[in-house]
């Protein structure tokens, strides 16, 4: 049996092709919130977000080597990963944007370790910055499990470009 889908050819590698054929695999979303050193706060939008162990409890996302915000978490003692919830695209978007404020009109409070956690969500995961490892044109950052919260509810999900709602019935 033949597969119908398979290429009939090998072409040079295609990085348009390769981000839409990434964009089949449906992913949670997030937001990564830290305190900067000022006090202020930061948070960007990630859907780079795994599990990695139970013992010791570990996390994982990643974060363009690029990014504005690389020096801020590469940093950090501490960060925090919020699991954005069904309806809180517009968080998604905002913290996803180029706002000097993307905590505006943001309800949240605070972690043990005085880092934002956002109101409605799933869950959040109070980090210890472990370790980083740079692969290609991204940083993976291992985050150590201090604290967490689960409140669940129907999740939001990113596939092929679009939040969509998963229903927990």
């Amino acid at each position: 049996m033949q597969n119908k889908h398979a290429p009939t050819e090998i072409s040079p590698f295609d990085e348009s092709y390769f981000r839409k054929a990434l964009s089949q695999f449906a992913t949670g979303v997030t937001v990564i919130t830290a305190r900067i050193a000022d006090g202020h706060y930061i948070g960007l939008t990630a859907s780079s977000f795994n599990s990695v162990s139970l013992a010791p409890p570990l996390v994982l996302w990643s974060l363009g080597s690029r990014a504005n915000s690389m020096p801020v978490f590469a940093s950090c003692s501490h960060y925090a990963i919020n699991v954005l919830s069904a309806g809180q695209e517009w968080i998604a978007q905002q913290f996803a944007s180029k706002r000097d404020n993307r905590f505006e009109g943001i309800g949240f409070s605070l972690s043990p370790n005085g880092l934002p956690v956002l109101d409605g969500a799933a869950a959040w995961f109070e980090c210890k910055n472990r370790s980083q490892y740079p692969e290609g044109d991204h940083v993976i950052f291992v985050g150590e499990v201090t604290h967490c919260f689960a409140d669940p509810k129907d999740a939001m999900v990113y596939h092929s470009g679009q939040f969509i709602q998963a229903s927990q019935a």
